[in-house]
Protein backbone atom coordinates (compact mmCIF):
# COMPACT_ATOMS: atom_id res chain seq x y z
CA UNK A 1 0.00 0.00 0.00
CA UNK A 2 1.19 3.48 -0.81
CA UNK A 3 1.33 5.60 2.32
CA UNK A 4 -0.09 8.96 1.30
CA UNK A 5 -2.65 11.13 3.01
CA UNK A 6 -5.36 10.77 0.38
CA UNK A 7 -4.97 7.10 -0.47
CA UNK A 8 -7.86 4.66 -0.31
CA UNK A 9 -6.82 1.78 1.97
CA UNK A 10 -6.77 -1.81 0.79
CA UNK A 11 -8.81 -3.95 3.18
CA UNK A 12 -7.65 -7.50 3.74
CA UNK A 13 -9.98 -10.23 4.94
CA UNK A 14 -9.63 -10.68 8.70
CA UNK A 15 -11.78 -13.34 10.31
CA UNK A 16 -12.72 -12.72 13.95
CA UNK A 17 -10.82 -14.95 16.40
CA UNK A 18 -12.32 -18.40 16.69
CA UNK A 19 -14.29 -18.27 13.44
CA UNK A 20 -13.57 -20.15 10.21
CA UNK A 21 -11.31 -18.33 7.79
CA UNK A 22 -12.91 -17.34 4.50
CA UNK A 23 -16.44 -16.10 5.25
CA UNK A 24 -18.25 -13.80 7.67
CA UNK A 25 -21.93 -13.03 8.12
CA UNK A 26 -23.21 -10.11 10.17
CA UNK A 27 -26.12 -7.69 10.36
CA UNK A 28 -25.73 -4.10 9.23
CA UNK A 29 -26.71 -3.11 12.75
CA UNK A 30 -23.74 -5.05 14.12
CA UNK A 31 -21.46 -3.46 11.52
CA UNK A 32 -22.64 0.01 12.53
CA UNK A 33 -21.89 -0.80 16.17
CA UNK A 34 -18.47 -2.21 15.37
CA UNK A 35 -17.10 0.47 13.02
CA UNK A 36 -17.27 4.24 13.57
CA UNK A 37 -19.43 6.10 11.00
CA UNK A 38 -16.55 8.33 9.86
CA UNK A 39 -14.43 5.27 9.17
CA UNK A 40 -17.21 3.57 7.22
CA UNK A 41 -17.69 6.71 5.14
CA UNK A 42 -14.13 6.67 3.83
CA UNK A 43 -13.45 5.12 0.42
CA UNK A 44 -12.06 1.58 0.78
CA UNK A 45 -10.79 -1.13 -1.56
CA UNK A 46 -11.62 -4.60 -0.18
CA UNK A 47 -9.62 -7.62 -1.27
CA UNK A 48 -12.70 -9.83 -0.82
CA UNK A 49 -16.31 -10.11 -1.99
CA UNK A 50 -19.13 -8.33 -0.19
CA UNK A 51 -22.81 -9.15 -0.49
CA UNK A 52 -25.08 -6.51 1.02
CA UNK A 53 -28.86 -6.72 1.31
CA UNK A 54 -31.29 -4.30 2.95
CA UNK A 55 -34.43 -5.29 4.86
CA UNK A 56 -35.42 -1.85 6.10
CA UNK A 57 -34.59 1.71 5.19
CA UNK A 58 -32.52 2.73 2.18
CA UNK A 59 -28.75 2.40 1.88
CA UNK A 60 -26.71 4.69 -0.35
CA UNK A 61 -23.45 3.14 -1.42
CA UNK A 62 -20.74 4.17 -3.87
CA UNK A 63 -18.86 1.52 -5.87
CA UNK A 64 -16.04 2.49 -8.21
CA UNK A 65 -17.19 6.09 -7.88
CA UNK A 66 -20.75 5.26 -9.02
CA UNK A 67 -23.64 5.88 -6.58
CA UNK A 68 -26.18 3.13 -5.85
CA UNK A 69 -29.34 3.10 -3.76
CA UNK A 70 -30.08 -0.27 -2.16
CA UNK A 71 -33.75 -0.68 -1.29
CA UNK A 72 -35.31 -3.61 0.62
CA UNK A 73 -35.06 -6.79 -1.42
CA UNK A 74 -32.10 -5.60 -3.49
CA UNK A 75 -28.55 -6.94 -3.26
CA UNK A 76 -25.22 -5.23 -3.83
CA UNK A 77 -22.31 -7.45 -4.91
CA UNK A 78 -18.96 -5.69 -4.50
CA UNK A 79 -15.98 -7.57 -5.89
CA UNK A 80 -12.30 -7.51 -4.89
CA UNK A 81 -10.47 -4.44 -6.15
CA UNK A 82 -13.55 -2.27 -6.55
CA UNK A 83 -13.52 0.97 -4.58
CA UNK A 84 -16.49 1.31 -2.25
CA UNK A 85 -17.78 3.93 0.14
CA UNK A 86 -20.51 3.26 2.71
CA UNK A 87 -23.41 5.62 3.12
CA UNK A 88 -25.09 6.25 6.46
CA UNK A 89 -26.44 3.16 8.21
CA UNK A 90 -28.78 5.21 10.42
CA UNK A 91 -32.24 3.68 10.14
CA UNK A 92 -30.99 0.92 7.82
CA UNK A 93 -31.32 -2.78 8.61
CA UNK A 94 -30.00 -5.66 6.59
CA UNK A 95 -27.18 -8.15 6.28
CA UNK A 96 -23.59 -8.33 5.09
CA UNK A 97 -21.70 -11.38 3.84
CA UNK A 98 -17.93 -11.17 3.33
CA UNK A 99 -16.00 -13.95 1.65
CA UNK A 100 -12.63 -14.61 0.10
CA UNK A 101 -12.59 -15.78 -3.54
CA UNK A 102 -10.84 -18.99 -2.49
CA UNK A 103 -13.72 -19.93 -0.19
CA UNK A 104 -15.89 -21.05 -3.13
CA UNK A 105 -15.21 -24.30 -4.95
CA UNK A 106 -13.87 -23.97 -8.49
CA UNK A 107 -17.05 -25.21 -10.18
CA UNK A 108 -19.26 -22.68 -8.40
CA UNK A 109 -16.76 -19.86 -8.98
CA UNK A 110 -16.85 -20.64 -12.70
CA UNK A 111 -20.66 -20.81 -12.86
CA UNK A 112 -21.15 -17.44 -11.15
CA UNK A 113 -18.26 -15.81 -13.07
CA UNK A 114 -16.69 -14.88 -9.77
CA UNK A 115 -13.75 -12.95 -11.24
CA UNK A 116 -15.72 -10.95 -13.82
CA UNK A 117 -15.42 -7.25 -12.83
CA UNK A 118 -18.01 -6.22 -15.45
CA UNK A 119 -20.97 -7.97 -13.87
CA UNK A 120 -23.68 -5.65 -12.51
CA UNK A 121 -23.20 -4.50 -8.94
CA UNK A 122 -26.88 -4.05 -8.05
CA UNK A 123 -29.40 -6.89 -8.32
CA UNK A 124 -33.10 -7.31 -7.54
CA UNK A 125 -34.12 -10.87 -6.70
CA UNK A 126 -37.01 -12.65 -8.42
CA UNK A 127 -37.14 -15.17 -5.59
CA UNK A 128 -36.85 -13.21 -2.35
CA UNK A 129 -37.93 -16.16 -0.21
CA UNK A 130 -35.43 -18.58 -1.74
CA UNK A 131 -32.50 -16.17 -1.55
CA UNK A 132 -33.45 -15.19 1.99
CA UNK A 133 -33.62 -18.84 3.01
CA UNK A 134 -30.10 -19.38 1.67
CA UNK A 135 -28.82 -16.34 3.57
CA UNK A 136 -30.53 -17.36 6.80
CA UNK A 137 -29.12 -20.88 6.58
CA UNK A 138 -25.62 -19.50 5.97
CA UNK A 139 -25.98 -17.07 8.88
CA UNK A 140 -27.19 -19.87 11.18
CA UNK A 141 -24.26 -22.10 10.29
CA UNK A 142 -21.79 -19.22 10.72
CA UNK A 143 -23.08 -18.72 14.24
CA UNK A 144 -23.09 -22.43 15.07
CA UNK A 145 -19.36 -22.84 15.62
CA UNK A 146 -18.69 -25.78 17.91
CA UNK A 147 -21.76 -27.82 17.01
CA UNK A 148 -19.74 -29.82 14.50
CA UNK A 149 -16.02 -30.46 14.06
CA UNK A 150 -14.36 -27.34 12.63
CA UNK A 151 -13.55 -28.98 9.29
CA UNK A 152 -17.17 -30.06 8.85
CA UNK A 153 -18.43 -26.64 9.92
CA UNK A 154 -16.16 -24.97 7.36
CA UNK A 155 -17.26 -27.39 4.63
CA UNK A 156 -20.91 -26.61 5.41
CA UNK A 157 -20.21 -22.88 5.13
CA UNK A 158 -18.62 -23.42 1.71
CA UNK A 159 -21.66 -25.30 0.46
CA UNK A 160 -24.15 -22.82 1.88
CA UNK A 161 -22.25 -19.87 0.44
CA UNK A 162 -22.32 -21.63 -2.93
CA UNK A 163 -26.11 -21.94 -2.69
CA UNK A 164 -26.45 -18.23 -1.91
CA UNK A 165 -24.26 -16.97 -4.76
CA UNK A 166 -25.84 -19.40 -7.24
CA UNK A 167 -29.29 -18.15 -6.32
CA UNK A 168 -28.16 -14.54 -6.56
CA UNK A 169 -26.66 -15.24 -9.98
CA UNK A 170 -29.61 -17.09 -11.48
CA UNK A 171 -32.61 -15.81 -9.48
CA UNK A 172 -31.76 -12.11 -9.31
CA UNK A 173 -32.23 -9.58 -12.10
CA UNK A 174 -29.38 -7.09 -12.65
CA UNK A 175 -30.58 -3.52 -12.20
CA UNK A 176 -29.23 -2.19 -15.50
CA UNK A 177 -30.58 -0.54 -18.65
CA UNK A 178 -29.64 -3.42 -20.93
CA UNK A 179 -30.27 -7.13 -20.72
CA UNK A 180 -28.90 -8.69 -23.90
CA UNK A 181 -26.76 -11.81 -23.58
CA UNK A 182 -23.20 -10.84 -24.52
CA UNK A 183 -22.05 -12.33 -27.80
CA UNK A 184 -18.54 -13.48 -28.72
CA UNK A 185 -17.61 -10.19 -30.38
CA UNK A 186 -18.40 -8.19 -27.26
CA UNK A 187 -16.64 -10.62 -24.92
CA UNK A 188 -13.50 -10.57 -27.07
CA UNK A 189 -13.64 -6.78 -27.33
CA UNK A 190 -14.09 -6.42 -23.57
CA UNK A 191 -11.10 -8.65 -22.91
CA UNK A 192 -8.97 -6.77 -25.44
CA UNK A 193 -9.88 -3.41 -23.92
CA UNK A 194 -8.90 -4.65 -20.47
CA UNK A 195 -5.51 -5.70 -21.84
CA UNK A 196 -4.79 -2.79 -24.18
CA UNK A 197 -6.65 0.33 -23.02
CA UNK A 198 -3.35 1.88 -21.91
CA UNK A 199 -1.98 1.38 -25.40
CA UNK A 200 -4.88 2.51 -27.58
CA UNK A 201 -8.28 4.16 -27.22
CA UNK A 202 -9.25 3.72 -30.88
CA UNK A 203 -12.11 1.38 -31.78
CA UNK A 204 -10.46 0.86 -35.17
CA UNK A 205 -7.38 -0.65 -33.55
CA UNK A 206 -9.45 -3.19 -31.62
CA UNK A 207 -11.54 -4.04 -34.68
CA UNK A 208 -8.41 -4.68 -36.72
CA UNK A 209 -6.70 -6.82 -34.07
CA UNK A 210 -9.85 -8.88 -33.43
CA UNK A 211 -10.85 -9.28 -37.07
CA UNK A 212 -14.20 -7.46 -36.80
CA UNK A 213 -15.57 -4.37 -38.45
CA UNK A 214 -16.07 -1.29 -36.30
CA UNK A 215 -19.81 -1.58 -36.95
CA UNK A 216 -19.86 -5.13 -35.55
CA UNK A 217 -18.10 -4.00 -32.36
CA UNK A 218 -20.44 -1.02 -32.10
CA UNK A 219 -23.56 -3.18 -32.36
CA UNK A 220 -22.25 -5.85 -29.98
CA UNK A 221 -21.17 -3.34 -27.33
CA UNK A 222 -24.37 -1.33 -27.54
CA UNK A 223 -26.44 -4.49 -27.13
CA UNK A 224 -24.42 -5.96 -24.26
CA UNK A 225 -23.21 -2.88 -22.36
CA UNK A 226 -25.70 -0.22 -23.38
CA UNK A 227 -23.00 2.17 -24.62
CA UNK A 228 -20.99 2.70 -27.78
CA UNK A 229 -17.68 0.91 -28.27
CA UNK A 230 -15.81 4.21 -27.90
CA UNK A 231 -17.69 5.05 -24.72
CA UNK A 232 -16.86 1.59 -23.35
CA UNK A 233 -13.14 2.22 -23.92
CA UNK A 234 -13.34 5.71 -22.45
CA UNK A 235 -15.12 4.48 -19.32
CA UNK A 236 -12.39 1.89 -18.73
CA UNK A 237 -9.67 4.54 -19.13
CA UNK A 238 -11.45 6.97 -16.80
CA UNK A 239 -12.01 4.28 -14.17
CA UNK A 240 -8.30 3.42 -14.20
CA UNK A 241 -7.40 7.11 -14.03
CA UNK A 242 -9.68 7.55 -11.00
CA UNK A 243 -8.17 4.53 -9.30
CA UNK A 244 -4.63 5.78 -9.89
CA UNK A 245 -5.51 9.27 -8.69
CA UNK A 246 -7.21 7.89 -5.57
CA UNK A 247 -4.83 5.05 -4.74
CA UNK A 248 -1.38 6.36 -5.58
CA UNK A 249 0.80 9.38 -5.12
CA UNK A 250 1.72 9.49 -8.80
CA UNK A 251 1.54 12.91 -10.39
CA UNK A 252 -0.85 13.73 -13.21
CA UNK A 253 2.16 13.64 -15.55
CA UNK A 254 3.06 10.11 -14.46
CA UNK A 255 -0.54 8.92 -14.71
CA UNK A 256 -0.97 10.43 -18.16
CA UNK A 257 2.14 8.59 -19.32
CA UNK A 258 0.98 5.32 -17.77
CA UNK A 259 -2.37 5.61 -19.52
CA UNK A 260 -0.75 6.25 -22.89
CA UNK A 261 -1.45 9.96 -23.39
CA UNK A 262 1.02 12.00 -25.41
CA UNK A 263 0.98 14.91 -22.99
CA UNK A 264 -0.41 15.74 -19.53
CA UNK A 265 -2.59 18.46 -21.06
CA UNK A 266 -4.23 15.89 -23.35
CA UNK A 267 -4.96 13.66 -20.36
CA UNK A 268 -6.34 16.57 -18.32
CA UNK A 269 -8.67 17.61 -21.15
CA UNK A 270 -9.80 14.00 -21.75
CA UNK A 271 -10.51 13.44 -18.04
CA UNK A 272 -12.32 16.76 -17.59
CA UNK A 273 -14.54 16.22 -20.64
CA UNK A 274 -15.74 12.89 -19.25
CA UNK A 275 -15.98 13.69 -15.53
CA UNK A 276 -16.50 17.43 -15.29
CA UNK A 277 -13.38 17.70 -13.11
CA UNK A 278 -9.68 18.08 -13.62
CA UNK A 279 -7.57 15.14 -12.42
CA UNK A 280 -6.27 17.13 -9.45
CA UNK A 281 -9.75 18.35 -8.54
CA UNK A 282 -10.92 14.74 -8.48
CA UNK A 283 -7.97 13.77 -6.27
CA UNK A 284 -8.71 16.66 -3.90
CA UNK A 285 -12.37 15.58 -3.69
CA UNK A 286 -11.35 12.03 -2.78
CA UNK A 287 -8.90 13.38 -0.20
CA UNK A 288 -11.70 15.45 1.32
CA UNK A 289 -13.82 12.31 1.72
CA UNK A 290 -11.07 10.71 3.81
Amino acid sequence: MVKIGHKIPDLLFAAPPGTPVGVQVMSLTKLAGRVAPERLARPQRPAFHQLITVTGGSLRQTVDFHPYVVEPGAWLWIRPGQVQQWGSLTGVTGDLVLFQPSHLDAATASRVQLDDPYLPVLRQTDDAAGVRMALDHLAYEFGALGRMPLESHTAALRHLLAVLVLRLTYLAVPVIDHAATPDAAYLRFRSAVDSDFMRTRRVEDYARSLGYSTKTLARATQAAAGVSAKEFIDRRVVLEAKRLLAHSDQSAVQISQQLGFRAPTQFAKYFAQRTGQTPMAFRSAVAGQG
